[in-house]
């Protein structure tokens, strides 16, 4: 609130009331301060003590959102104001008079076009200081006829969400609109636009429970408070005390309801970001610059033993590129997106979009970590059901922006555990393979070190696999195959030769399509080489893959894994006559 402003000033003193305004003081609703309204403005609208983010107008959103604080507005249609004839304190007419001379706008909602980073967008703002941003009729069409018109002009859409529900004095008539809105999101996704969602604080009830959470992109701005219930309801309601940071922007991140939490500050370049990929702007190939790390050269033990457990030593070397290294190394303008939309984020499958060597693409991998804190946040590159069903819904973004998915596979296996039992780890992993099988864009799936059992071949359906020479592909790890056959582990490396893992064998039982050559001495000993390897490799298979109808790319997939398998006698052993 303001500091020393009066209840009930009169609407006539507003200008008067604007000039004083713009002298005094704010006093911030979180810590209490009093903050200089010069500098309140000047960081954003947000508290400088405590961070707290205070709502913007329209007008400061646009001119937060667009390019050189330029855009124009576009007009909405407008509704008869009081179809149920409702009163409370106030009938509902007064209150809607009182709001459009508060904000100077007709309802909630305010729409504009602009650029952003240079990319044509339309922005729509819901306006929580117009009835705490609730939704009726006015909002829900001018939610509509904006979509609809960013699909006539092919314009990317950014919904900013601020809104405490559905308003009350239309009852139904507002509920019905989160099935309206929905319909015109629907529309959205069939026409190919990008749809990106900005949830500000707050945002709550009907709106999060529709058009708020459908994004194809889904960022909570920092410190925002984000639901459906209010917390006071549902502790009441739950007789308990909740989390300190329930249904805060963070919270939602950590259980995978948004891909990821911006500062105010950061939105316009986030966005711009995104949205370059997403309309597949053209960029010139990243130079690789990348240095190898140091490393102990004490070779590992078990060394020497076969010449396929060198392999699997090699392909577990600790200084070994992971995903996070080769994004870093390949990848330009990089958004990492999180969250599988259901239940949590998992670290250890790493996915995002970026340029890959100038090519647009949507980017899976499991991440295994390096240090022990990271390793022990990715959990050796496991993931959970959590992890594979986010890469499922980047395989579906991919498809629906025409994008190629490219799938860094790198792992010991999904997770065996019992949080990963009880959400379905079985039916996960099935899903990212039918999945994978499916979408009609092109799939290059790399085995870039350990390729364990099912949570490898989750994400490895590719139109095109390829494999580092010192990769490993197998349905057990050798130390637990010699402990099942052999009855003792000390023959993991008889049992590594006869598994026939290594990327030459697959080679030879037609399993992959590749083999990316690595330094002498092992990935691990020359990170620049591999990656450029590795890149340049990977756009060639695009490049030749988006040549072909997307559409037909899932039979040509489903022949090429049906195909497998069917003639192998490569290692067959000689039948012996009995007589």
């Amino acid at each position: 609130m303001l500091f020393g402003k009066k209840s009930g000033i009169k609407n006539r003193n507003r200008e008067r009331y604007d000039r004083v305004r713009r002298l005094m003081w704010i006093k911030c609703e979180a810590c209490g301060h009093l903050v200089y309204y010069k500098d309140y403005k000047d960081n954003h609208y947000i508290c400088p003590r405590c961070g707290h983010a205070f709502i913007m107008t329209p007008k400061q959103r646009f001119d937060l959102l667009f390019d050189n604080v330029s855009w124009t507005k576009f007009p909405l249609p407008t509704v008869s104001d009081d179809p149920l004839n409702f009163t409370d304190r106030i009938s509902y007419k007064e209150r809607l008079a009182e709001m459009r001379t508060e904000t100077g706008a007709n309802d909630a909602i305010t729409t504009a076009d602009g650029t952003i980073g240079g990319i044509p967008s339309t922005v729509c703002v819901l306006n929580g200081d117009f009835i705490m941003g609730s939704m009726g009729r006015a909002a829900g069409d001018g939610i509509v006829a904006s979509m609809e018109h960013a699909i006539e002009q092919k314009r990317p859409f950014i919904m900013v969400a601020c809104s405490g529900g559905a308003r009350m004095q239309e009852n139904i008539l507002a509920l019905m609109q989160m099935a309206r809105t929905t319909v015109a999101v629907n529309r959205l996704h069939q026409n190919g636009i990008p749809y990106i969602v900005v949830l500000t604080d707050p945002t709550f009830g009907g709106v999060t429970a529709s058009f708020a959470m459908l994004g194809d992109i889904q960022i909570a701005e920092k410190g925002a408070r984000i639901g459906f219930a209010g917390r006071r309801v549902i502790e009441q309601n739950i007789r308990e005390k909740l989390p300190a940071n329930f249904q805060t922007a963070e919270y939602l991140y950590d259980h995978g309801m948004v891909d990821m939490v911006v500062p105010r500050p950061e939105l316009h370049d986030a966005i711009a970001k995104i949205l370059a990929v997403l309309t597949k702007q053209p960029r010139e190939p990243k130079e690789i610059n990348i240095a190898t790390p140091v490393q102990d050269n004490k070779p590992a033990r078990g060394m020497g033993e076969t010449d396929a457990y060198d392999k699997v030593l090699l392909a577990r070397n600790e200084n070994r590129p992971h995903f996070l290294d080769y994004i870093n190394g390949i990848v330009q303008d990089w958004t990492y997106l999180a969250g599988d939309r259901t239940f949590a984020e998992d670290p250890a499958m790493g996915s995002g979009i970026g340029f890959w060597r100038g090519i647009p693409a949507v980017i899976i991998g499991q991440e295994q970590g390096r240090t022990i804190e990271t390793r022990q946040k990715h959990r050796f590159g496991m993931t959970n059901p959590d992890g594979y069903r986010k890469a499922q819904r980047m395989m579906r973004l991919a498809e629906k922006f025409n994008l190629p998915i490219i799938s860094l596979f790198d792992t010991a296996g999904a997770f065996a555990g019992r949080e990963g039992e009880e959400r379905g780890q079985s039916q996960a992993v099935a899903s990212s393979i039918a999945t994978g099988l499916s979408v009609k864009t092109p799939y290059v799936a790399v085995n870039v070190g350990q390729g364990g059992s099912g949570g490898a071949i989750a994400i490895g359906t590719g139109d095109r696999v390829l494999m580092l020479e010192n990769a490993i592909y197998s349905v057990i790890a050798p130390e637990s195959c010699a402990s099942i056959l052999w009855k003792d582990n000390k023959f993991k490396a008889v049992a590594a030769q006869a598994m026939k893992l290594t990327a030459r064998d697959m080679a030879e039982l037609n399993v992959i399509d590749q083999i990316v050559q690595e330094p002498a001495g092992g990935a691990h000993t020359d990170w620049q080489t591999t990656m450029e390897l590795l890149s340049s490799a990977v756009a060639e298979h695009i490049r030749e893959l988006q040549k072909q109808d997307p559409q037909t790319l899932p039979d040509t997939r489903a022949a090429k894994f049906l195909s497998m398998t069917r003639d192998v006698e490569i290692y067959g052993p000689e039948h012996k006559s009995e007589h």
